[in-house]
């Protein structure tokens, strides 16, 4: 068995180094901890606690990772998690990653230093170093909002939001419209953001109504943004009578610049978000639903059948999506 000893030589790093990237990844450079955890992958280093751990049976210990603070979405995914395993012997441990741009150091050392009997992650990025980690060592994974095809996977179909979205919108007869999307700077436009806004250009495109560069604000995520980009778009001497926003706590910000442009919605602007959160509900949003605790439902659920039958096949689900109209269309 290889010991800490030899992973700090191979990685020409000191023990204690070794220990932090194992113990608080997040407290070293990305370089130093990816050239520690390669090392260990390369010796097939098991911490001796771990060991111990994998001895055991039957624990039924689940972590779940997702941006729990930053979107609170991810709360009612979480609830349905939580739900299917109300009545089970089973453990959630919770890791929030705040950025849902990068991959969570957290994440790659999971494999080798977490106690877990299988990990559900929401909506992070894997890069392939990492997904060949959990490979190897062998952790039931279940993603959630993203794919790769060593692991099952939970989604919606983004494309189809930003279709229905661009459908209603036509349908109430605009045909001049602006979006507000999110963009961490810095950053490529997520997966979920560029297939609701490609969706919903194409779609309006096909109407005869294409959607111009200049109607389209990329934002970082959070209601103050939305607000200045859309009071923004709503400078402009052709101003949209209608602006799709990529979620709902966006839309808000949208809204509120709105009020303060003395515009009335719907009648000046039209508003629709994504996610029908309680947010919507409170603000009487119109929004597209999607199913956030049944995903977080299936997750598990999945998992748990990964757990019982390590041979099962992989999984792909694809949930439903509807508008729900309410008095911002």
């Amino acid at each position: 068995m290889s010991t800490i000893y030899d992973v700090a030589r191979r990685a020409g790093v000191s023990i204690s180094t070794v220990s932090l990237a194992l113990n608080s990844p997040g407290r070293l450079r990305r370089s130093t901890l990816d050239r520690v955890l390669a090392a260990a992958d390369e010796l097939a280093y098991v911490p001796k606690a771990e060991a111990v751990t994998r001895a055991r049976r039957g624990v039924g210990r689940i972590g779940v990772m997702a941006p729990f603070t930053s979107y609170p979405s991810f709360g009612r995914r979480l609830n349905g998690v939580l739900k299917a395993t109300r009545d089970m012997p089973v453990e959630i441990v919770i890791y929030d990653q705040q950025s849902a741009a990068v991959t969570s150091p957290s994440l790659s050392s999971i494999p080798l230093t977490r106690q877990l009997d299988g990990l559900i992650i929401m909506a992070l990025p894997l890069d392939e170093v990492v997904a060949q980690r959990l490979i190897q060592h062998k952790l039931p994974t279940v993603l959630v909002e993203s794919e790769h095809p060593g692991f099952s996977s939970i989604s919606i179909d983004d494309a189809e939001g930003g279709r229905l979205v661009a459908e209603l919108l036509l349908r109430r007869g605009h045909t001049r419209v602006g979006c507000v999307i999110e963009q961490k700077r810095g950053q490529r436009r997520t997966l979920p953001a560029e297939a609701r806004l490609v969706a919903f250009q194409r779609t309006l495109a096909a109407a005869g109504h294409p959607l111009p560069d200049v109607a389209i604000r990329h934002v970082p995520y959070g209601m103050e943004p939305a607000r200045v980009a859309a009071a923004d778009l709503l400078d402009q001497p052709d101003r949209p009578t209608a602006i799709f926003a990529y979620d709902d706590v966006l839309a808000t910000g949208v809204l509120r610049a709105a009020r303060e442009h003395g515009l009335r919605v719907p009648e000046d602007l039209a508003v629709v978000g994504f996610d029908d959160s309680e947010l919507a509900e409170h603000l009487d949003l119109t929004t597209v639903r999607q199913p956030l605790e049944e995903s977080g439902e299936v997750a598990i659920r999945t998992l748990l059948g990964h757990l019982a039958d390590p041979s099962a096949s992989l999984q792909r689900t694809t949930l439903g999506l509807s508008v729900v109209e309410r008095s911002t269309t």
